[in-house]
């Protein structure tokens, strides 16, 4: 499986497509949603506020594709993790679509490597255990039905993420 797990800054990351953890607004915030958009550059943010004048945003477990600026990539792909709710409201099918959808989106774009941030899993609240069992199920799933398409790359900024994430792809295997 294309899967690889990497404990870094996702700015850094030379991929073609990085996604960002943005909030509905595609405005900027703050954790990864903020150090993408300062990094970037205003280019981001110029893309941004086109989408939301054309769309009003971006709803929950959807993606939208932007240029990437200064950043070392060709996109950033905006996707609105679910903020949580016990997990009684959805949020797991909520943030499976959230990887789904930017998988999508960069198999359309022509894309052979993408890079994730742990959606939800910051300001959030979505726990790191589950959210890692989402996205790496949702990813392999999709890499599956995609055989080939392109490579993943599990971008954690903290240890608590990295480690859930790196026990939940050894319990594929």
């Amino acid at each position: 499986m294309n899967i690889e797990i990497l404990r870094c800054d996702i700015t850094t990351i030379e991929a073609d497509a990085i996604v960002n953890a943005a909030n509905s607004s595609l405005l900027g915030g703050g954790g990864v949603d903020g150090a993408i958009h300062r990094a970037g550059g205003p280019e981001i943010l110029e893309e941004c506020r086109k989408i939301v004048a054309r769309q009003g945003g971006c709803k929950t477990g959807e993606a939208v594709l932007t240029t990437a600026g200064r950043l070392p990539a060709r996109y950033v792909i905006h996707t609105v993790g679910p903020v949580w709710n016990g997990g009684q409201r959805n949020e797991h099918s909520l943030l499976a679509n959230c990887y789904r959808n930017s998988l999508q989106l960069a198999l359309d774009a022509g894309c052979q490597t993408v890079a994730f941030p742990n959606i939800s899993t910051g300001v959030y609240r979505f726990p790191a255990a589950e959210a890692a069992r989402v996205a790496v199920a949702t990813i392999r799933a999709f890499l599956q039905a995609h055989e080939g398409a392109m490579k993943v790359l599990l971008v954690c900024f903290d240890e608590v993420n990295f480690d859930c994430t790196k026990e939940e792809l050894e319990r594929g295997h």
